[in-house]
């Protein structure tokens, strides 16, 4: 089980976080990046997809409905990488208000994003990138819904540096991923220099941690 500590930080100022993880997946990674950016020690329980350990009863008891990423933080067992982003920034951030803001319309801009990232990034080049990762045709509706998100990426970019506020915030962890990887899905990002200049912003973050590549889609 692989081990993530940070050189700066004893193992033991933090108690013991497990992520049930899979590399592939977008969703663990804004976990594990999350996790990273906050210089946390984790441990990454690799939970084998291809052979159904997600749908075991043991993986199912962690959460019912047989899906990664699963948080472990000593009794404290929590699924879904949206919940598991706001838990870690409320327990662990030594600001958490900078992940997200505390005012109404700061709190909200945040959770719009957070909302999107659960529709159209998961609906866009996310669905259009598991199509490829599990040997099915190109999804060209995936494909033409992943444009329509990064046209409107592109657009709100234009006028800030990060998605919901000034600086990053949840809103970034959470998109990052699906995003960077959209030409697995054959989805090119030539077309959007907003959105590929966000990207270099994320990656030049303290502790930024890079989702492992597929030689799929436009990559192949």
């Amino acid at each position: 089980m692989p081990e993530h500590t940070p050189a700066s930080e004893p193992a033991s100022a933090v108690p013991a976080l497990v992520l049930h993880d899979a590399p592939l997946s977008g969703h663990a990674h804004r976990v594990r990046l999350f996790l990273s950016l906050l210089g946390l020690p984790w441990h990454s329980q690799v939970v084998d997809l291809k052979a159904g350990e997600h749908k075991r009863p043991a993986f199912l008891a962690m959460n019912r409905f047989g899906q990664v990423p699963v948080l472990q933080d000593g009794d404290v067992v929590l699924a879904d990488s949206n919940a598991i982003l706001v838990y870690l920034n409320a327990r662990y951030a030594p600001d958490p208000t900078l992940w997200l803001p505390a005012d109404p319309v700061g709190a909200a801009q945040v959770q719009r994003w957070l909302s999107l990232a659960a529709g159209p990034l998961a609906f866009g080049p996310a669905a259009a990138r598991i199509a490829l990762l599990m040997g099915r045709p190109k999804d060209d509706a995936a494909v033409a819904r992943a444009h329509a998100l990064l046209q409107v990426m592109d657009a709100h970019l234009a006028t800030q540096d990060f998605l919901a506020a000034a600086r990053p915030t949840l809103a970034d962890v959470a998109h990052y991923a699906y995003v960077a990887l959209a030409p697995e899905g054959h989805v090119a990002l030539d077309d959007y220099p907003q959105v590929r200049g966000w990207l270099a912003r994320i990656e030049g973050l303290p502790g930024f941690l890079p989702m492992p590549r597929s030689r799929i889609g436009l990559l192949a």
